[in-house]
């Protein structure tokens, strides 16, 4: 097992932890994680107390057609984007039964990068049981995998730190 793993186990443990006690549940809502959050948080023992379910949208017409993303907005901002992320985290709260959502998108290479847009750029928006919708740019380097397992790694912390213990 690699350490990522390790990190990643004992995050989502304490995640799990922290929604049960809250009595939330969670939804992801991904793009360039291919699914990556919903499996660390399902690997957890019990998670199906606390996470409702995930939402794989590689592609703009998934994320239109399953988290409600307007064509509008992919149009104006591009899909790596702010404005996308955030409609991402508020489709899997309206899609779902659960009051805490994380949703990302970005580009992890190797190709696919602009000079406006480049590889490694992510974008990570949480949505609160409150509704309030947050959202953070990251600029990870790395390979693909590395790119991608570093946008697990803050979606996760993220969901955490919006807890209280």
């Amino acid at each position: 097992m690699k350490t990522g793993d390790v990190t990643l186990e004992a995050l989502a443990t304490d995640l799990g932890r922290r929604l049960k006690a809250a009595g939330l549940m969670a939804a992801v809502a991904e793009s360039c994680t291919g699914g990556w959050i919903a499996k660390a948080l399902t690997d957890v023992p019990g998670s199906s107390g606390w996470f409702e379910r995930g939402f794989v949208t590689y592609s703009d017409e998934a994320k239109q057609a399953m988290l409600g993303v307007r064509a509008a907005t992919l149009g104006q901002h591009g899909a790596v984007s702010e404005a996308v992320v955030r409609e991402m985290a508020e489709g899997a709260a309206s899609w779902s039964r659960a009051q805490v959502t994380v949703a990302v998108s970005g580009i992890a290479g190797p190709d696919g990068g602009t000079p406006e847009k480049p590889v490694g750029l992510v974008w990570i928006a949480w949505r609160a049981a409150s509704g309030e919708v947050t959202a953070r740019e990251f600029s990870f380097k790395g390979d693909r995998d590395s790119v991608r397992f570093q946008a697990v790694l803050a979606a996760l912390e993220g969901l955490r730190d919006g807890l209280s213990d």
